[in-house]
């Protein structure tokens, strides 16, 4: 008999759409076994406590708890009937199944209103554009807040729906306090992750189960799910792996975790499975893969298994199999239009490539797999699974979690998607490099691309260099133009503290961001503070950056972040509040004209930065050099000739040209031959092949008809050099 495998994604990460660790693996594992399952508890787990039922349970906990309310929960206690009417079709609403809810909850009299409805008044910026569909997800995004505040205040302070339990897995060099929490007896939330959880091991009765941890914020929850197991189901074993695995359990010894998992993996968990369902079958083979299990009460680390790595092309294609999509649910928790991508909206996971290829960046884990082995993967692979994925689904917007999409690549996957006649929504992570020309991004928004986001990280060419970004700000700002001037949306990462920067250049970063979004060039963005690590250059090598490493000393369980001094660089902790403020007013589109030091409650220095920094980078942005070496695709429609003129259906705009007519039929030639429809992998001609093909008798030369008129009109309709 098989061994039957059950994957979990434990709560909670995302809400409007399942987090991929489950997808790629089990469309792999499935193509060498159909017992292969997948669920998240996540969604489950929120859909058990947001229901009438759920809410009722949560009324009769705090009830019955000794603690004494404040005003605030009192009044939601005296609103215990609206919120028990409302729950169930605010739900329905957010999961898209009975828009009819939006009038009323926009009528402002639906919905019980707590102390999240307060900062409505800042909002009021948005209401002129916002459907009413949005208003009412956003005003409906309130009343959850509500509850969940609600909930961290009175039956649970660790919850919370993306970083659930967070502080017990952060730097946890010991074991001992996720020990002790877990030895408690099990809360609210827990019994009902419970429930769930025994639902899915009766349906599917598995032998192995396999629980991806992506961030802190789910380890809690993903031992208390094994916890569980191992008292009702002894005879299944447990198996933990992901993200927060593969950077922070490296160097396991903490022989108490596995009191409550069997095995560990680290790395892509596609090989590390198969070699455990492999041994479920035949334990005589001993085999394991990259995999930390307890010995006579030490921790083995065992990585015996023949093939090493899986290719990234030969993972398969992501499958949702399992996953109840229609239950996902859409949130507005912030207006900003690019910034509601991660909340709102049904998107498919897909990677272009595994790894980075710059991995040079001083603050990036750069050693470990999941960003040093680059292996990109061919466009007509992507292309097929996007087709696979939208026919499984019937959702056709795809988010691309790379750690940094390549440039090239997407080129070629826009181009098979056009060869196709694909109709797809796309957003993804690149880099802020120059290989993003005005031509390429339009390329990629005729494909289908909404957005990007990509590190800016210090808005400072002397940080940028230190940490090795490989860019710089003007940089920054000629790529996010060429991005925006195509339609795509912009959001940048944005870092404060790194080694050796100053009070000043902190100012002047968030000066130049500033800028960035008067520009309109920059649509949303978020500030994080710098942590070393201990896989990163920073972390292995901290004297190259003037900092010193403070601790935390080694310990058995989780070791990655590192505390440290920084005798020449400012305290990063006075500007975190006001970084966070300026940003969160330019993405309201408020704030431009005030001095950035207003933002801060503590003194900052004045900026030196030129307050047209970003007008003057723009202004005096390189021309595009038209390379003979540049692939011809032409966005328009098929060009045609009539009397005296060539007419363009454009990507954008209709053009009609008047040329002489050896010039229009070899224009006309050249745009049908370079139109990426129907194609089939047939090679793109260059420019240099154009100029070959370039009428010998025609009143202007080549070289002349370049700089014209009449090729930059048709440049400007849709004629891209790629």
């Amino acid at each position: 008999m098989k061994p039957r495998l059950l994957l979990l994604t434990p709560p909670f990460t995302q809400l409007n759409t399942p987090y991929p660790a489950t997808a790629y693996l089990t469309g792999y594992l499935q193509s060498k076994s159909d017992a292969v399952f997948q669920a998240d508890l996540g969604i489950e787990t929120f859909l058990t406590l947001f229901s009438r039922a759920g809410l009722s349970r949560l009324f009769e906990a705090i009830h019955s708890s000794a603690k004494t309310p404040d005003i605030v929960i009192e009044r939601t206690l005296a609103l215990r009937e609206r919120y028990l009417d409302t729950i169930d079709p605010v739900i329905r609403f957010l999961q898209g199944a009975d828009p009819s809810w939006a009038t009323q909850i926009c009528q402002r009299r639906f919905l019980p209103e707590g102390p999240r409805f307060l900062k409505l008044d800042d909002d009021h910026w948005a209401y002129g554009s916002l459907g009413l569909t949005d208003r009412a997800k956003h005003l409906a995004s309130l009343y959850l807040d509500d509850l969940v505040d609600l909930i961290e205040a009175t039956v649970d302070p660790r919850f919370g729906l993306s970083r659930y339990a967070e502080r017990l897995a952060t730097s946890a060099t010991s074991f001992d306090p996720l020990r002790i929490a877990l030895g408690e007896p099990p809360g609210l939330i827990d019994r009902m992750l419970e429930e769930v959880l025994d639902r899915q091991m009766k349906t599917v009765n598995p032998h192995l189960v396999g629980i991806t941890v992506p961030f802190p914020g789910n380890l809690y929850a993903a031992l208390r799910s094994a916890s569980f197991i191992r008292r009702r189901y002894s005879a299944v074993k447990i198996v933990l792996g992901g993200g927060y695995v593969n950077t922070e359990l490296r160097e396991l010894s903490e022989p108490r975790l596995f009191d409550f998992v069997d095995y560990v993996t680290l790395d892509a968990g596609e090989l590390p499975l198969l070699s455990l369902l492999e041994y479920f079958s035949a334990p005589e083979k001993g085999q394991l893969c990259r995999t930390f299990l307890r010995r006579d009460g030490k921790v083995l680390y065992i990585n015996t298994a023949p093939e090493q790595e899986l290719p990234f092309a030969g993972t398969g294609t992501p499958t949702y199999r399992g996953l109840p999509l229609q239950k996902y649910i859409s949130l507005v928790e912030m207006l900003n239009p690019m910034h509601r991508l991660w909340s709102d909206g049904r998107w498919n996971k897909l990677t272009v490539a595994h790894g980075c290829y710059w991995k040079k960046c001083a603050f990036c884990d750069i050693g470990l797999d999941y960003i040093q082995r680059y292996e990109p993967a061919p466009a007509t692979l992507l292309a097929d699974r996007i087709d696979a994925m939208i026919k499984e689904t019937g959702e056709s917007g795809f988010h691309f979690v790379d750690e940094a999409a390549p440039p090239s690549r997407l080129a070629d996957l826009a181009l098979e998607l056009l060869d196709r006649g694909r109709a797809i929504s796309w957003w993804g992570n690149i880099r802020f490099e120059e290989a993003f020309t005005p031509d390429l991004c339009r390329l990629l928004a005729a494909s289908g691309c909404i957005a990007v986001t990509g590190g800016m990280e210090v808005a400072s060419d002397r940080l940028l260099a230190l940490m090795e970004k490989g860019i710089t700000v003007a940089q920054v700002a000629r790529v996010a133009h060429a991005f925006t001037e195509a339609g795509i949306m912009v959001h940048a990462y944005l870092m404060y503290g790194f080694p050796t920067e100053t009070a000043g250049e902190t100012v002047e970063s968030l000066e130049r961001v500033r800028q960035l979004f008067k520009a309109g060039i920059l649509h949303s963005a978020f500030w994080h503070r710098f942590t070393a690590t201990r896989h990163s250059p920073v972390g292995l090598n901290p004297g190259a950056y003037g900092i010193e490493i403070t601790g935390p000393a080694p310990g058995p369980f989780a070791n990655n972040d590192l505390t440290h001094t920084d005798p020449s660089g400012c305290d990063p902790e006075q500007f975190g509040p006001g970084l966070a403020k300026a940003i969160y007013n330019y993405m309201h589109g408020a704030g431009f004209e005030a001095d950035v030091r207003t933002f801060f409650n503590t003194h900052a220095p004045k900026p030196k930065v030129p307050r047209n920094l970003i007008a003057t980078a723009l202004a005096t942005a390189p021309s595009f050099r038209e390379d003979l070496d540049r692939r011809l695709v032409w966005l328009g429609g098929v060009p045609s000739i009539a009397k005296s003129s060539l007419f363009l259906p454009g990507w954008g705009e209709d053009r009609t040209l008047k040329v002489e007519p050896l010039v229009s039929k070899w224009l006309q030639a050249l745009l049908k031959e370079s139109r990426p429809r129907g194609r089939k992998g047939a090679v793109y001609f260059r420019l240099e092949e154009a100029a070959k093909r370039y009428p010998a008798k025609a009143k202007k030369s080549f070289g002349a008809f370049l700089k014209s008129g009449e090729w930059k009109a048709v440049r400007e309709a849709g004629l891209l050099l790629i």
